[in-house]
């Protein structure tokens, strides 16, 4: 064989397997992907010693390196092997090989990891406790018995604890913790579980729990700290416990008063909680779970799901868990800590299901470090649960639903990020930053976009700088320098005014992004779509800066990556007062009531809200324009429906009308108001006088809601089709937040797919603002460069 090394293709393996005299093959491998920190390296190492070939494997900053030698069979059944037989938590990208001369090798070893300038690879998200470990954590012959960070390469933090790649323990936050000699023979083996498992450790030589209540660390009377927190909970106090990616606070979630108290401290008036329950027989007492969902709850991300609630389960979830909802979000214990915070042995009982909310006042970032949690937690929390395992990087919980059988991601975070989106172009060195609501950002490089965690609504100091720390960290773990940044079009949003200054500082070119081009760019580019031909795009959510210095939100796009026409929107109404009509969806239901042409009576809902000298100034306001930015947004019309008929006149969180509009719709109802066609212009004038009709003519709240979804549902085909007549385009993506909403997802898909046109929905990146960053890159780096 050549001494020149050369891509081996399988044709040349084949080749070499035919060949029937004995001789010896040697390859260079390497493997790009998740290929670091899930037992790749001992995969490959058992691997090859099963087939009797001899070589080396390392971690490199790009991914794996390997050098295999022996008989060209064994080479091609080790290739073959290599992809089939990979560990569950792999995800192998791409496989080269070279051709090498033999060198000799006499065993199989695993080399010490190498860092490569510039390199860079996909990093494992943090993976919940695997059967192995939560089985060990309760035995009581196993030395890690109860210990809550045990863990092995098939689970435990990746993502919150790794500082730099190669992915190995010194750049991570488990540097401080020095093995015992049982731990360091475990990692060293590579016949053992535990062999490089980077977080490992045991009660000897690992992190250690502890819990606090006002302040003073617990004394010897209080046996263990979970059976304490056990206690305080059933008492009714709030815990805030030290998670994988934050602090949560809990509560005992079938006490109102506990809950109550949690929600007057944190400031959180009806925003739903999210649930932690034991195990899927409890979840089952409360909630409906079909076959997917149960795989989602199960699924080694471990997300909030949202589940329909039962009725009449003992005891009830208290009210305010989830106001006005059909629906609670529900997660599964997914760290051995929460495991033990359910069944902490000798305890005879399991804890009630507990509100496992955000550790942080509303809108903050959640707290991760210790001192941070003691000093802002404070006032919220009876007792910390604390432990000593720094996070490198905090991470909300992702929270999903389950639509037509696949994931639809509302928060895609913790168990999902940093994992890439697949870009159909490659891409220079690229920041985008988001939106300022539910904000993620993404970095961009090659074929890979890398989309963030959660951030946050970007509304306060503390959150910019949480996104300011997370986008350091990420260019430094991908190995990213941005010659792009890519930023919505609303010059006041922190996001962009970071972008703008940071571009003018450092020489970078900064592309703005319309807000809904980036919905609909960022529905393109998850499912690979080329962006060569159009798509028709309808982007329909609350607020976003449109290019006419309007908000748009009700947006009917002809749409690829370097351009978008619009081609039809809801007809413009008056916002008056800005954001405040956002907060108080009466008043843009009174600017819908006045364009629809009706008199604003004393009987209407919204006109009864509204205090007289308050009213006085608003209807000024949307007569004379002042201080009332025109709007096109699909949101405010749901707000503006749902104030009409009594539902919700003030909002305490985003979207939270319309929420509660979903929640009461008849899912049995079939009639729909009408939207009218102008031109580019949608009309929601015949609906608006239908809705008030029927509302005084006694039809009920959740008829009325059907009607109007299905109104917007059959709007939307209307209008689908009447493009494609004009344009010849047959394809639609939906995106924006009120797709959210899937009692209106479903029905307009299916009036879609019914007239023949091919849809494409989220399932990959949320199709609210937590996804726009994504849309921001495929834009500025497909459509720009």
């Amino acid at each position: 064989m050549s001494n020149t090394t050369h891509i081996i293709d399988d044709a040349t393996l084949q080749r070499e397997s035919a060949d029937l005299a004995p001789r010896t093959v040697r390859h260079r491998l390497t493997v790009t992907g998740v290929v670091q920190g899930v037992g790749f390296r001992p995969f490959v190492y058992g691997l090859a010693t099963r087939l009797g070939l001899t070589g080396w494997v390392l971690n490199t900053s790009a991914g794996v390196t390997i050098e295999i030698e022996g008989s060209p069979p064994a080479v091609e059944s080790f290739r073959t092997a290599l992809t089939g037989e990979a560990p569950p938590l792999a995800r192998i990208e791409r496989v080269t090989a070279e051709s090498l001369p033999p060198n000799g090798f006499t065993q199989f070893d695993i080399r010490e990891s190498q860092p490569e300038p510039g390199a860079f690879q996909p990093i494992s998200p943090d993976i919940c406790i695997c059967d192995d470990c939560l089985r060990e954590l309760f035995d009581p012959a196993d030395r890690r018995h109860l210990y809550p960070f045990i863990n092995c390469t098939n689970c435990g933090p990746r993502f919150t604890i790794i500082k730099d790649i190669p992915y190995d323990r010194p750049q991570t936050t488990m540097a401080p913790f020095v093995m015992c000699a049982d731990c360091a023979r475990e990692y060293h083996d590579p016949r053992d579980r535990r062999f490089h498992a980077q977080p490992v450790a045991c009660p000897v030589c690992g992190p250690q729990v502890r819990l606090e209540i006002g302040g003073l660390e617990n004394s010897p009377i209080l046996q263990s700290p979970f059976l304490t927190a056990q206690q305080l909970l059933r008492q009714g106090k709030i815990i805030a416990g030290k998670g994988l990616g934050g602090f949560h606070l809990a509560c005992d979630a079938t006490n109102e008063e506990a809950v109550a108290e949690l929600r007057r401290r944190k400031g959180r008036a009806d925003k739903p909680f999210a649930l932690m329950m034991p195990d899927i027989a409890a979840i089952e007492q409360y909630c409906y779970i079909s076959t997917e969902e149960r795989a989602l709850l199960e699924s080694r991300q471990r997300p909030i799901v949202l589940l329909q609630k039962r009725g009449n389960a003992t005891p009830p979830i208290a009210a305010s868990v989830a106001p006005r909802q059909r629906t609670l979000g529900v997660m599964l214990p997914y760290t051995p800590l929460h495991h033990l915070l359910f069944s902490f042995p000798p305890s005879s009982f399991l804890l009630h299901p507990l509100v496992m909310t955000s550790g942080n006042f509303s809108e903050e970032p959640i707290a991760a470090r210790n001192d941070e949690a003691l000093t802002r937690l404070a006032p919220l929390a009876d007792a910390f649960l604390l432990h000593d395992r720094d996070i490198h990087i905090r991470t909300d919980d992702s929270v999903m639903r389950v639509f037509e059988g696949a994931e639809l991601p509302i928060r895609r975070s913790r168990g999902y990020a940093p994992y890439p989106v697949k870009l159909p172009h490659a891409a220079p060195p690229t920041l985008a930053v988001g939106g300022e609501l539910k904000n993620t950002f993404c970095v961009a490089r090659d074929h890979y976009a890398f989309l963030s965690h959660h951030i946050g609504d970007m509304e306060n100091y503390e959150t910019l700088q949480s996104f300011e720390s997370g986008v350091s960290h990420f260019e430094s773990l991908f190995r990213i320098q941005p010659q792009i940044i890519a930023h919505d079009l609303h010059p006041n949003y922190l996001a962009t005014r970071y972008a703008l200054a940071r571009a003018e500082r450092e020489g970078l070119r900064a592309v703005g992004v319309q807000h809904h081009h980036a919905h609909i760019a960022a529905c393109m580019a998850e499912h690979g779509l080329d962006g060569e031909h159009p798509v028709i795009g309808v982007a329909l959510d609350g607020t976003g800066y449109g290019t006419d210095g309007a908000i748009w939100g009700g947006e009917f796009l002809l749409a690829t990556y370097s351009h978008f026409e619009r081609v039809a929107h809801l007809a413009y109404v008056p916002l008056p007062g800005g954001d405040a009509a956002t907060r108080k969806p009466a008043r843009v239901a009174l600017a819908h009531l006045l364009a629809a042409g009706l008199p604003l009576d004393s009987d209407l809902a919204p006109v009864r809200a509204l205090p007289d000298s308050e009213r006085s100034i608003v209807e000024k306001q949307i007569t004379i324009g002042l201080n009332a930015p025109l709007t096109s947004s699909m949101g405010r019309l749901f707000d503006a429906t749902a104030s009409i008929i009594g539902l919700r006149q003030e909002v305490n969180y985003e979207g939270q009308a319309a929420i509660e509009l979903e929640a009461v719709a008849d899912p049995d109802e079939t009639a729909a108001y009408d939207f009218d066609l102008s031109g580019d212009l949608i009309l929601p004038h015949s609906a608006i006088r239908q809705i008030v009709n029927d509302w005084r003519g006694g039809v009920s709240p959740p008829i009325i809601a059907a009607r109007f979804h299905n109104g917007v549902a059959a709007m939307i085909r209307r209008v689908c089709v009447r493009l494609r007549k004009s344009h010849g385009v047959n394809q639609v993506a939906l995106s924006g937040g009120v797709f959210q909403n899937v009692t209106l997802l479903a029905k307009a898909l299916a009036l879609l797919r019914a007239d023949g046109f091919e849809v494409f929905t989220h399932r990959l990146v949320p199709p609210n603002d937590g996804g726009i960053a994504l849309g921001q890159a495929a834009v500025s780096v497909i459509g720009n460069w």
